[in-house]
This record gives structure tokens, C-alpha cells and sequence, in this order.
């Protein structure tokens, strides 16, 4: 029949739900701890408790070797015939056990010490047996009840062990009172120096998922599929859903009648706003889902293997589509699992036209070109690899004296008739310019009188009037040009 201690025994390890081996084991070391404190040896010391008696025996361990030589150490080793003196049937290789009295021996300061010892054994004992309970559990949904706050952190009581959900699985919405039940993910098991640390989350997105699954039959039944999900805890969560029946409509279903499904989400996670999006195999198709409220114009995959898009939306839209401190676009991305960059059609525009400008060739204009700079200047120039007027107006006056032959009232020179060559170019255009003006101007009287020029003669008396028609043309060349041209 079991001892009394052992009984004991049996209850400790049923109230913390550990092997009463683990807790025998303890006790044990707890007295040999207790017993090389006494003696102050280094001797292997070895303890064991009897399940019947109850009774607590000491032992010195030693191992048993051949001969004299082959002991290192005489607290530890002991050679074959000295052993035998105590048991005959020992054999080389085996262990000599020699009993030690401890009656008397287990004072205060050892008892404490044997105490301490089994506590902590214990609490080792504690934190295996709940990392293995937990460990395989992440993920998993639980009921958990408020049990304190510890500064930014709540401490939850989930059955076996306690959940400590830090601040930043919170969502930023919520608040808790003690005693409250909520519903949380197991979001990682720690083994910490305290304890097993079972981290709790409301911030995960699989509580969204749960409480869909929970709020929506065609999701608990397989019907309707959630593809992915993206989610900042306390600001919005997008959901992309598909319906393997052609016949169910995913998002109506998700939404229910009148909002009522959503709304009940929405309620449990104290209002996070969230997008239910029609998943789509097409990532371009789905990114314009994605981007929802805003209105996409069109998007380009710029690198299929790298996951990579852009996305252009009309200016008034762009703001929407980046969202409050570029939420939505964030989401979108994550939710996709693409990258997204978005621009707006004049971002676009200006893209568009920098690179054609870009691809553009370059202007060419020989040096031979500029009036001012000399045979000799033009070879030295050349001869350095300058061979252009643009290629020279970009050169510094310290890289032209950089070249051999060129001193510092050469590069005046050559200053000056660079500036003077664009300057005519300049003024060629602007002359250009004028002359269209004068052109369109006069453009009515060269009109009129061309028409003027053109009339016939009626009769031998109309022709003195075909005389002065030009005259009074010239006079009133507007009036009639204007006329003329309409």
C-alpha cells in the first residue's frame, strides 16, 4: 500500500497536471542537495524514496574499476576488490552503493533548501507540460476570461495555463474589465525563464476568419471559401472570399440580409471597418477589387515573377486609393501578396514623357559650327575628344585648361563665342517668331487685294473702276479682307 508521502505525492501531481515521477525525481535530488550540504563532500551522492514505506535512503555512488591505476578519482571510483568487501557480486563497470545516514540531518536550513528545490523541479515540470499542451494549439481559437492587467498587458485565464496578450495584439478599439469572456487566437507558445508564455491575440487575422466561419453557414460548410485575409487590428480588415457554387453569391453571402452577418463581426470586434472582396485568380483583376472604394483607371503587372504592379488612377481618386496614412494600398498589397505602386494619370503623364525625352537622341552640333573658335582651338578641342557645341557647353573652364594647349585666355575665348553661338540660336527663333506674327497679320490685306486682283472687267466703263478698285482697297483693305475670308 502506498506511504502516506507518496499519497501526497499523487495529489501535487494531479493538481498540476504533471507524471508523480517528475514530482518523486524531485524529491529525491531535494535530498541529495540537502545531504552534500551536510557532508560537505563532493561524493556522487544518490537518494531514493521506498513507494511503500514512504522511508527517504542516502547513498554514495561510486563506480568500480579494475585496478589501483585506473582511479582518477577516489570520490567517484573504487577498485573491484575494495568493492567486493561490501558486495561480492560486484563486477568491474558496475556501481557500489553506500548507504549515508541522513536521520537528524534534515534541519531547517536543509529542509528549505529541499523545499526549494522541489518547488522549482516542479514548476519545470509545470511549464513542459503546458508548452506541450500549447504548443501544438497555435492558431486555434479560445474562450478566455480576464484575470488582470499588468500594465500594458492582459493576463487571461485559458483553461490549463494563462495567456498574457501584449499591446500590440490588441486592437486599438478595445478595452477589458475583469471577468470578461472574449474569444482570442493562440498566437505563439514561449518557453520563458517565468513560465510557458502562451501568447493571446485579438489582433490576428484569425479571429476575423473564426467569427466569419461562425457568423456565415456557407463558410462553415465549404461553400463559400476565404482566400485571404489582411488586417491592422482596430482600423480595417479586407477578406477576399470565392463560392464554389456558381449559384451562391460569395460577398452577398458574407454581407447576409441587410449587413445583419457583417454588422454582427463588425460589433465583436467593437467596429474595425471591413472590405468583403470577390476573390479573383486574375491579379490584375484583383487588384482593382482590392483598391476598393477608389476607382482604378488600369493596371499594368510590370514583373510577374517578382510580383510586381503599378496602378493608375485618375488624380481626384488617388488619395482614396492610397487611403489614411497609405492604409488601403497596404492592405491591398498584403492581401494580394503583390507589390503595388499606384500613380496618378499626370504622374503618369510626366513618366511617360520624361522617358520619351530620355530615349530621344541627343542634339549633335559640330564644333565647325561656332563662328568664333578658330582652326587651331577646333584640332586641340577634337584631339581631346570634344568634338561637339553640346559636349563643349557642358565642360567646366578647369577641364578645358586641363587640355594641352589651352590656356586660361583660350577659354574666355572659347566662352564667348559658345555663348555668342546660342545666343544668335536664341535670336534666329525668336526672329522666327516675328515674322509668323507679321505673316498672320497681314494675311487679310495680301487676301483682299489678291481678290481685289482677281475681279473682271464688265464693260470698257467699268474698267476705270477696275483702276481704282486697288486704291480704295489699300483704303479699306480690312473691311474687305475680312469679307473675303468669310
Amino acid at each position: 500500500m502506498p506511504s502516506e508521502l507518496y499519497n501526497i505525492i499523487e495529489g501535487v501531481s494531479r493538481e498540476k497536471g504533471i507524471d508523480p515521477q517528475i514530482v518523486v525525481s524531485a524529491v529525491e535530488d531535494a535530498i541529495v542537495m540537502a545531504t552534500r550540504k551536510h557532508y560537505k563532500s563532493q561524493e556522487n551522492f544518490r537518494a531514493k524514496l521506498d513507494k511503500e514505506s514512504g522511508k527517504i535512503s542516502a547513498y554514495v555512488v561510486k563506480s568500480v574499476v579494475e585496478t589501483p591505476e585506473q582511479i582518477e578519482d577516489p570520490n567517484l571510483q573504487i577498485t573491484v576488490d575494495d568493492a567486493r568487501k561490501v558486495d561480492p557480486s560486484l563486477e568491474v563497470g558496475g556501481e557500489l552503493l553506500i548507504p549515508k545516514t541522513i536521520d537528524g540531518i534534515l534541519g531547517r536550513i536543509a529542509a528549505q533548501l529541499a523545499k526549494q528545490v522541489i518547488f522549482q523541479k516542479v514548476r519545470e515540470a509545470e511549464r513542459d507540460t503546458v508548452y506541450n499542451e500549447y504548443i501544438g494549439r497555435v492558431g486555434e481559437i479560445v474562450n478566455a476570461t480576464v484575470k488582470r492587467v499588468e500594465g500594458p498587458d492582459v493576463i487571461f485565464d485559458i483553461g490549463k495555463a494563462e495567456g498574457r496578450m501584449p499591446r500590440k495584439e490588441q486592437s486599438r478599439l478595445e478595452s477589458f474589465a475583469i471577468g470578461e469572456r472574449v474569444r482570442a487566437v493562440i498566437a505563439r507558445v514561449e518557453r520563458a525563464s517565468k513560465g510557458p508564455g502562451v501568447v493571446v491575440s485579438r489582433a490576428a487575422p484569425e479571429l476575423v476568419q473564426h467569427l466569419f466561419q461562425t457568423e456565415v453557414p456557407e463558410i462553415y460548410d465549404g461553400t463559400v471559401v476565404i482566400r485571404a485575409i489582411a488586417r491592422e487590428a482596430g482600423e480595417r480588415t479586407k477578406i477576399a472570399v470565392m463560392s464554389k457554387d456558381k449559384d451562391v453569391d460569395a460577398v452577398g453571402a458574407c454581407v447576409g440580409m441587410k449587413g445583419m452577418r457583417v454588422q454582427s463581426i463588425i460589433r465583436e470586434l467593437r467596429g474595425e471597418k471591413i472590405d468583403i472582396i470577390e476573390y479573383h485568380e486574375d491579379a490584375v483583376t484583383f487588384a482593382e477589387k482590392a483598391l476598393q472604394p477608389a476607382k482604378v483607371s488600369r493596371v499594368t503587372v510590370i514583373d510577374s515573377g517578382e510580383k510586381h504592379l503599378e496602378v493608375v488612377v485618375d488624380d481626384s481618386q488617388l488619395s482614396l486609393a492610397i487611403g489614411k496614412k497609405g492604409q488601403n494600398v497596404r492592405l491591398a498589397a498584403k492581401l494580394l501578396g503583390w507589390k503595388i505602386d499606384i500613380k496618378s494619370e499626370e504622374e503618369k503623364r510626366q513618366e511617360v514623357e520624361q522617358q520619351m525625352a530620355a530615349m530621344a537622341p541627343a542634339p549633335t552640333t559640330p564644333l565647325e559650327s561656332v563662328p568664333g573658335l578658330g582652326e587651331g582651338v577646333v584640332e586641340k578641342l577634337t584631339a581631346a575628344g570634344v568634338t561637339t557645341v553640346e559636349a563643349l557647353a557642358d565642360m567646366t573652364p578647369e577641364q578645358l585648361e586641363a587640355i594641352e594647349g589651352i590656356g586660361p585666355k583660350t577659354v574666355e575665348k572659347i566662352s564667348l563665342a559658345v555663348n555668342n553661338y546660342f545666343a544668335s540660336l536664341e535670336g534666329a527663333a525668336e526672329g522666327e517668331g516675328v515674322v509668323e506674327e507679321i505673316a498672320a497679320e497681314a494675311a487679310p490685306e495680301e487676301t483682299a487685294e489678291a481678290a481685289a486682283d482677281a475681279q473682271p472687267a464688265e464693260s470698257s466703263e467699268s474698267g476705270e473702276q477696275a483702276e481704282t478698285a486697288p486704291a480704295e482697297q489699300e483704303e479699306h483693305g480690312p473691311d474687305h479682307g475680312s469679307q473675303s475670308t468669310e
